[in-house]
């Protein structure tokens, strides 16, 4: 996408204005702002002198030159001066956006012996004697961390652990908001793959579960695998894992909209990272057959020179018809189009070469891979990662849901049955009679959406726990 992006709340400001007391001074504000390029979301006239009332304007910008643009542009109004301006984003984040509490209360000496000590040494015998105990005496019941060494964040990349706090705050704050679920973020100011697998395995007694986030492929694959290995709780990395639920889920919707099934489309996926390859294998998991891949140097086939392992492995389970060249050569007549890469891979004459009623899904964030809007001229259904765009695909559709059912079912692992069924089941959500070009996914904040999912996720995992007597696993998989 070339084009401008459009003004966004996470970009706005409040601006206390002095403005000279006269018929045409709010509508003077207003159509300056709006000239300027900026939404107006908010005006409150706050008080007034003899001469002057005191406003605060309240508008939604780009980014912060923009809003610098336009703090300029209002000051430059006769018969107006600015005072203090308030970055809204900002104002949400002083402080933190956490804060621990005390659920018990302490309002005596009995109260403070059985809380602390001397009656805490009982409960601590009690774990002492059976470990299990812990989750259900103790905040392990329903607490897991967040964890990210800071290599990886949004868009940013690379900006280091203490950087990366506000997101750890952010996501903590959506697991209690959609989930009810406490969550910690930790910070690991290191990058060395064995300090990070040592220094969680260490201090994963308190938890329930554990959230990788923003760490850099393929880092991020042996941290999770060796983590998985040593760990009896489950261990979930959100950039590949959620993505793939809620990519997956949006593309059942999306597929059954336009009348195909996943075992008879052809998909190009764009992007073989983190996310590409925990896409691609639950996508193929959903019953996918005839999937391309495409990164930086082209389509992934066998004979491709300079393979890492993880290309290869995608060689070897993708590209039955052999497809080479580009992203784009192989988008002429595929069915879907899912972007997890990078702005500007294909253009909308590609979208036009496709199969008719296809599927595009341009995940790359905040520039998609495609002008989503573009695209939407020639494809039946159009997904992004944007909020300010129909279907977005957004982790938190996904993420709060699955570890409410594993912290539930009291799971040990994560397994692809599990997050099969969290897909199944989040397309669930959007009724038949629901279902549209502009929603194949449900909103971030309907209420039905992590219940359904934790249901799902809880009952693949109590599945997965069961064994017949002869020891072997239950023949069957879940159906949602």
């Amino acid at each position: 996408m070339t084009g401008v992006s459009a003004p966004s709340v996470s970009s706005a400001i409040t601006a206390r204005l002095h403005v000279e007391a006269r018929p045409t001074a709010v509508s003077d504000l207003t159509t300056a702002v709006e000239r300027a390029g900026a939404i107006v979301t908010g005006l409150d006239v706050t008080g007034a002198g003899d001469d002057q009332i005191f406003i605060d304007l309240t508008c939604a910008t780009r980014d912060d030159a923009h809003a610098q643009q336009i703090v300029e542009v209002l000051g430059a109004l006769p018969g107006v001066s600015v005072g203090r301006v308030c970055d809204r984003t900002f104002a949400m984040h002083l402080g933190g956006k956490l804060a621990v509490e005390s659920k018990v209360p302490l309002r005596n000496r009995e109260d403070l012996s059985m809380a602390y000590t001397p009656g805490v040494a009982r409960v601590c015998q009690a774990i002492a004697d059976d470990p299990d105990e812990a989750r259900r005496l103790t905040i392990k019941h329903n607490t897991i961390a967040v964890v990210t060494d800071g290599t990886a964040v949004l868009g940013l990349g690379n900006i280091g652990p203490l950087a990366a706090l506000p997101v750890m705050e952010g996501k903590a704050v959506l697991f209690k908001q959609f989930a009810g679920i406490d969550a910690f973020p930790i910070c690991l100011d290191t990058t060395d793959t064995d300090q990070i697998v040592a220094t969680v395995a260490a201090i994963a007694p308190a938890f329930a579960g554990i959230n990788l986030e923003d760490i850099a492929a393929p880092r991020c694959f042996e941290v999770e695998r060796r983590l998985r290995e040593c760990l009896d709780i489950p261990v979930f990395h959100d950039d590949q894992h959620g993505t793939a639920i809620v990519v997956t889920a949006a593309l059942l919707n999306a597929l059954k909209y336009v009348g195909k099934r996943i075992e008879d489309v052809r998909i190009v996926l764009s992007g073989a990272g983190a996310a590409g390859s925990a896409v691609l294998s639950l996508m193929l998991a959903a019953g996918a057959h005839d999937v391309v891949v495409g990164d930086i140097d082209g389509i992934v086939h066998p004979d491709r020179p300079g393979l890492t392992p993880s290309l290869a492995a995608i060689a070897a389970k993708t590209n039955p018809r052999g497809v080479t060249g580009s992203v784009p050569d192989a988008l002429v007549g595929a069915d879907v189009f899912v972007g997890v890469s990078a702005p500007d891979v294909i253009s909308p004459a590609d979208v036009q070469r496709m199969a008719p009623d296809s599927v595009v899904f341009a995940l790359a964030n905040p520039r998609p891979e495609v002008d989503p809007d573009e695209a939407a001229r020639y494809a039946a259904v159009v997904g992004t990662g944007r909020s300010d765009h129909p279907n977005q695909i957004n982790n938190v559709l996904a993420f709060p849901g699955v570890f409410r059912g594993l912290l539930d079912a009291q799971s040990h692992t994560v397994t692809e049955p599990m997050l099969l069924a969290a897909a199944r089941a989040l397309a669930s959500v959007v009724r038949d009679t629901e279902l549209n070009p502009a929603y194949i996914v449900p909103s971030v904040f309907n209420p039905d959406v992590a219940g359904v999912v934790a249901k799902a996720v809880e009952r693949a995992a109590l599945l997965a726990d069961q064994t017949l007597a002869d020891g072997t696993p239950w023949p069957f998989a879940p159906r949602f």
